[in-house]
């Protein structure tokens, strides 16, 4: 839109992005606007599982809150809770790998958001395992259309047009029908699996799927035994326990040797959302002894700042990198 338009008022602006009808507010409006579109649309949210088998899941997430909203929030929590990064070198530099690029990624929950029948009731469900990632949205294709379609060149038949048509003053899709086409172009430019597209009669599957990089530890050369064999060999030192990828991108921040706040936290790790970093981040390295608080007596101090614990730092050696911060 031309810079002019973007200083009018909210009601001047709605009305320029066609979101009227005899002067009342469009579905559209509501989704791509309202903090609650719940309130109107069953389903308006996304839900997102980490499984260890179809009937085992270990934790999930709902996103709600505007189209814009919960398309932010959505990439971000995928990017920082439920995938990580393969670890690779090219001599000394060190290269972190996704198995779905973050572009495709994007492509593909925008798709979803767009796309999506926002009359059925369901959320978009979004199932991350070890080894491949599920994205199902509740919608029907365009007659005549497979799903064989999406993946080469078609028309631009949105579901949802007004939603469409404001996605794309924003610059974030095109107006072409290029959305699945761009998401394979990311992956193959990232050198990564392409994604299969299914149509289940109620809804549409993009699933990626990979295999784990193997990885071979370094020939070790066999030790020489002491002549002198110790009476009572020396006890193997305790396994670190397990830390989930947020606590470990919190630790990793810290470790660099300066107290940060709340704000200062987030803001390293490109995270916005203060309740899902307190409620993810914060809390369950708190919880576990790993950092502390440095005015404890006042926890809700706006100067409090955070600092690893000695058994933070003893953690956070023995835990191998997984993933950007």
């Amino acid at each position: 839109m031309p810079p002019e338009a973007l200083a009018a008022n909210n009601a001047e602006l709605v009305e320029r992005l066609h979101l009227l009808d005899a002067g009342m507010l469009k579905r559209a409006a509501l989704l791509l606007f309202h903090e609650d579109p719940e309130r109107w649309f069953t389903g308006a949210y996304v839900k997102v599982g980490m499984f260890r088998t179809n009937a085992d899941l270990l934790y999930h997430d709902e996103i709600h809150g505007d189209l814009f909203a919960q398309m932010e929030r959505t990439i971000e929590i995928l990017r920082t809770k439920y995938m990580i990064a393969w670890i690779t070198y090219e001599g000394v530099q060190r290269v972190e790998t996704y198995p779905v690029p973050e572009a495709a990624l994007r492509e593909a929950v925008l798709n979803a958001l767009i796309h999506k029948d926002y009359t059925s009731g369901g959320p978009i469900q979004i199932s991350v395992y070890a080894d491949h990632l599920m994205i199902w949205n509740p919608g029907q294709l365009p007659n005549r259309w497979t799903a064989e379609t999406l993946l080469k060149k078609h028309s631009s038949e949105p579901q949802n047009p007004d939603i469409a048509q404001v996605f794309f003053r924003t610059g974030l899709i095109e107006a072409w029908g290029r959305g699945f086409e761009r998401i394979v172009e990311a992956c193959r430019s990232a050198g990564t699996t392409l994604p299969e597209v299914r149509h289940d009669g109620s809804g549409l599957w993009t699933e990626w799927h990979w295999q784990q990089p193997e990885v071979t530890p370094p020939a070790t050369p066999p030790a020489t035994p002491p002549a002198t064999p110790p009476a009572t060999p020396p006890a193997a030192p305790p396994a670190a326990p397990p830390v989930t990828p947020p606590v470990e991108a919190v630790l990793r921040v810290l470790g660099e040797g300066h107290p940060l706040g709340n704000a200062a936290l987030r803001a390293r790790l490109g995270l916005k959302d203060r309740h899902h970093f307190r409620e993810h981040h914060i809390q369950p390295a708190l919880d576990a002894g790993l950092i502390e608080m440095t005015i404890p007596d006042r926890p809700n101090s706006p100067a409090q700042k955070y600092r690893l614990t000695k058994k933070g730092a003893n953690l956070l050696t023995a835990t191998p990198k997984r993933g950007p911060l």
